[in-house]
């Protein structure tokens, strides 16, 4: 192979490469004789261009080295979703919710024929034990944990290493997006919160919260008895005013007793979160009826309850008022059904008074 074909490889191979230039030859016979001693004549460039091929292999070698390295870093710190016995993994510290009663919570239960079926889906997230060697704590998915284990089957997790407050940052902002949390529960999370030590700017980022915003949530649940507030519980179908209404009644020292018989009774603890709420909330209404009639005659005022004791409307019968007042359980469309029936219904009560 001449010269001049390995240039020409080489220049394909690394790009341009220097070399020195070849002289010209110098015709026979048409130029005298230099007599310049040789030490005084010009020295030519050193050919560099297989120094410099070797360094740009060497360069391109070290490059391909580091990329790997970065590859085999990324690959190790990668998170994976591994499969762990749910009697190792821990609650988070901070409660965010204000009842585990899983056995009443029909998406519960829904959930875990979901997982029955077609296994779990999506993984939940934890961390190790900060204080127990081969166990974990979990940042969120506390529901899935406890349909895997009802179901006796592991878990699928990612473990990340997190601080406290990262910890609890993952768990307030996967309950934001999954909306998973009730406006009380969102309220009971962030005084938890604050309880625990942390700053109010680390609460807002977990529950994504503006300032103000933030003060309306501690302002509702710190006017609510905590006893009274679990029994009640997270109440899903409830908004944020009528928590302040209810807020605004319990700071009256009579609310609070009210309040406190009625949680009390035992069937109560029969209705769901939303039928409890309603209870509590309509007898404090009525002792803030300053002339109702309701005071006047016990029997003026009655509650409407379903098949299973929830409360569905109530009904105000005096001379003073004449009135049915829905809870805000009951779909608006029953309501418009019922306003539709009511001729039919007068008309058959007439029919049936001349009988």
């Amino acid at each position: 192979m001449t010269d001049k074909n390995r240039r020409d490889q080489l220049k394909a191979l690394f790009g341009t490469v220097d070399t020195a230039p070849q002289p010209e030859p110098t015709p026979l016979n048409t130029a005298p004789m230099d007599n310049t001693p040789p030490s005084e004549q010009p020295k030519q460039r050193t050919a560099s261009g297989a120094i410099k091929a070797m360094g740009l292999s060497l360069g391109g070698i070290s490059r391909e080295l580091e990329d790997a390295r970065k590859i085999r870093e990324s690959l190790e710190g990668a998170e994976r979703v591994i499969e762990i016995d749910p009697q190792l993994i821990e609650y988070s510290f901070v409660e965010d919710r204000l009842s585990h009663d899983f056995g009443l919570d029909e998406t519960f239960r829904e959930l875990v024929e979901s997982i029955k079926l077609n296994g779990q889906q999506v993984p939940i997230l934890v961390r190790p034990h900060p204080e127990r060697r081969g166990y974990y704590q979990t940042a969120y998915g506390h529901r899935r944990l406890r349909a895997a284990a009802e179901l006796k089957l592991p878990v699928q997790a990612i473990v990340r290493e997190l601080s406290d407050a990262q910890l609890v940052v993952a768990q307030g902002k996967e309950n934001a997006e999954r909306r998973d949390l009730s406006f009380i529960e969102r309220a009971f999370f962030a005084r938890n919160l604050i309880d625990r030590g942390f700053s109010r700017s680390v609460v807002q980022d977990a529950l994504a919260l503006h300032k103000a915003e933030m003060t309306r949530y501690l302002q509702v649940v710190d006017a609510i008895p905590k006893p009274i507030l679990q029994a009640i519980g997270p109440a899903p179908k409830i908004g944020r005013p009528r928590w302040v209404k209810l807020a605004d009644l319990l700071k009256k020292p009579d609310g609070r007793t009210a309040a406190q018989e009625i949680v009390q009774q035992d069937h109560f603890k029969l209705q769901g979160s939303d039928g409890r709420f309603e209870a509590v909330f309509e007898r404090l209404l009525e002792l803030n009826r300053p002339a109702a009639a309701a005071k006047a005659d016990p029997a003026a005022a009655r509650h409407i309850r379903d098949g299973n004791g929830d409360f569905i409307a109530q009904l105000l019968n005096s001379k003073k008022e004449r009135s049915i007042n829905f809870a805000d359980t009951v779909p608006e469309g029953f309501v418009e059904f019922v306003a539709g029936e009511l001729n039919g219904l007068l008309q058959r009560y007439r029919s049936e008074q001349k009988a």
